[in-house]
């Protein structure tokens, strides 16, 4: 049965699309992004989801989206900021994990993060207060982040082909 080669989990602005994409070029693997097949599935984008169904609806198809995705997938595989929230998503990630799958939290201060999000209104749970609510988020899903990762990764001073050939042990850590 074929896993993910690795698995990116993080906060919006950790680098997990830009990283997944990277590393798939270094490898020379298929890459996958949960968000992307979520949209594809529903057939409009996430914010659209958030509008017009709910953030129950979107969890569901996120879940079905990273739970299949985990079974079948075998390249980069980058998951949605909150699809840890999920305890079908939490399960997967534990099964692969002790199936010997790497799951790496790329991990960002909100300074880092503000500028690569732009903390815009097109990310729905950042609307309103969008830094307070990126910090209430991290408060929330950090100590998931954390138990589910095989390697944590701080991607603050680093640009994404950097993080990608950290990953690929291709450099060291300084």
């Amino acid at each position: 049965m074929p896993s993910p080669r690795i698995v990116l989990i993080g906060p919006p602005g950790s680098g997990k699309s830009s990283v997944g994409k990277e590393l798939a070029r270094l490898w020379g693997v298929e890459r996958r992004d949960t968000d992307e097949d979520v949209e594809v599935a529903a057939g409009k984008s996430i914010s659209e989801i958030f509008i017009d169904d709910g953030e129950p609806v979107f969890r569901a198809l996120e879940t079905q989206a990273v739970v299949a995705a985990v079974a079948e997938f075998d390249g980069v595989l980058s998951l949605g900021g909150g699809a840890v929230l999920a305890e079908r998503t939490q399960s997967a990630l534990e099964a692969y994990v002790a199936d010997g799958g790497e799951v790496v939290f790329l991990d960002v201060s909100l300074t880092a993060a503000a500028p690569r999000v732009g903390l815009n209104t097109s990310r729905p749970l950042l609307m309103g207060n969008p830094r307070q609510q990126w910090r209430e988020l991290m408060e929330a899903r950090r100590p998931i982040y954390e138990r589910l990762a095989t390697t944590v990764i701080d991607t603050d001073h680093h640009n994404p082909r950097r993080v990608a050939r950290l990953i690929a042990g291709l450099e060291e850590s300084t």
